[in-house]
């Protein structure tokens, strides 16, 4: 593979931040709002990342581009990152933004295949009779969908939260697993995902 300038290397970071982040490529249009260049430049980054290997296009259609690994880097395809996307409380909900935070790297035996995760920092101490602690890292299988006392992370009223769910006749329980902390009771629940792992620093 041929030697890339540094705008080309910015470009191949960006393309594959923003698959592993949204789990899709960019369009050439979000490549070149990203980085305040015409549209053509951008097209032109990616010909000539295509040309020198780094990516490869299907059609000429929006959202197909393509990484291309290197034989190293199929080497570490049981390496994965995860995104680590913020903070979700345990305890009472907090605002977050999904907000992109570096990552975690985990060996894919640790995960199942054809799911995608996120991680996210836990803050609070309402799940600790389950063996979540303030600082552990979570990482969330993506559903919308989780099943009765499963522990999901959940918005209610724009803030994130991560509680065992229960769905009632009429409404939705989020139960703690702390006594000190009462059960939030809501109707309208958007699930960003089940709990799949906590990963702890000693």
């Amino acid at each position: 593979m041929k030697e890339l300038t540094e705008r080309q290397k910015e470009v191949l970071s960006f393309v594959s931040g923003h698959i592993n982040i949204h789990s899709f490529p960019p369009t050439i249009r979000e490549i070149a709002e990203h980085f305040f260049i015409s549209v053509k430049g951008a097209h032109d980054h990616v010909t000539a990342l295509k040309r020198k290997g780094f990516l490869k296009q299907s059609d000429k259609r929006s959202r197909t581009i393509e990484l291309v690994r290197s034989k190293e880097e199929e080497g570490m395809a049981s390496i994965t990152d995860i995104p680590i996307l913020g903070t979700v409380a345990a305890g009472r909900p907090i605002l977050t933004e999904e907000n992109f935070d570096g990552n975690i790297t985990l060996h894919r035996s640790m995960l199942k295949k054809n799911k995608k995760y996120f991680a996210l920092r836990v803050r609070g101490d309402s799940m600790s009779g389950a063996g979540i602690m303030d600082g552990d890292m979570a990482i969330i299988e993506k559903q919308s969908v989780v099943h009765n006392g499963e522990i999901a992370v959940a918005v209610v009223d724009e803030a994130v939260t991560l509680k065992r769910f229960f769905k009632e006749s009429s409404r939705i329980k989020l139960q703690a697993e702390n006594p000190a902390y009462k059960p939030i009771y809501c109707q309208d629940v958007r699930v960003l995902g089940r709990l799949f792992r906590i990963i702890r620093s000693y």
